[in-house]
């Protein structure tokens, strides 16, 4: 039996499925047919993904505009061609003479308005296909497509070398993965992203966000945890 249900689901992705098979387990659920997610997270990636059902499918753009915030883990002295711990390892290299003053610098250079390269291994399409399936088949691209973002601000919340962790705010289209990734060039040992949570996406936090397992085992109804597009319209009209 299908539901209409016209409102905004606050997901809080699990780790190891995509945005896609979250999105395709809640239309299952509500046995809802008009759907879609805003803002993909990696696989490896969890926190706050919003759901869009129904009518408020309309809204995917204003939803996109709003701050994303980010927690990310970080360990240095190695590359992968993925630029998280997902993938193959290309170097690893010494770490003991980065310090802490080092990587707060690097980190800060950052901030402002930023011309970032996209990873290979993104849904970003090149010549009309996306980018990990050419990576897949084992092409190279000489000149991977650039976009500019904005790093709000950035934070270091824990240092225990060769691991840290920051706290980012950014514009849409950021990808965590490369900040990483050009913070350990910068630092000229490598980095990869080790762990990654949406905390905030737009007017959605995560200390809002509702669990998959929860909503599956029925323990919270759609009544429940959807907000409702008027909610939603309002809301964003207050966002700066």
């Amino acid at each position: 039996m299908r539901m209409m249900i016209d409102g905004v689901l606050n997901l809080n992705k699990p780790q190891g499925i995509t945005s896609r098979q979250a999105l395709d387990r809640i239309r299952k659920l509500w046995g809802v047919k008009k759907a879609g997610h805003g803002g993909t997270l990696d696989p490896d990636a969890t926190g706050v993904l919003p759901i869009c059902l129904g009518k408020a499918t309309k809204l995917f753009d204003p939803l996109q505009e709003g701050t994303k915030s980010y927690s990310a883990t970080v360990t240095l002295g190695i590359t992968t061609d993925t630029f998280d711990a997902s993938g193959q390892v290309l170097m690893t290299s010494p770490t003991e003479h980065i310090s802490e003053d080092q990587i707060d610098f690097v980190l800060n250079s950052f901030v402002g308005e930023i011309d970032q390269t996209v990873p290979i291994f993104s849904a970003v399409k090149y010549q009309g296909k996306p980018l990990y399936k050419i990576a897949r088949q084992g092409k190279q691209i000489e000149n991977l497509p650039s976009r500019q973002v904005t790093i709000k601000s950035i934070e270091i919340t824990l240092m225990n070398l060769p691991k840290f962790a920051f706290k980012v705010d950014c514009s849409k289209g950021t990808y965590i993965r490369s900040l990483v990734n050009d913070v350990g060039t910068q630092l000229k040992c490598g980095a990869i992203l080790s762990q990654l949570v949406r905390t905030r996406s737009g007017i959605f936090r995560l200390e809002d966000a509702y669990d998959l397992d929860s909503l599956e085992e029925r323990k919270i109804t759609s009544n429940e945890s959807v907000v409702p597009m008027n909610v939603v319209i309002e809301a964003l009209k207050q966002v700066v």
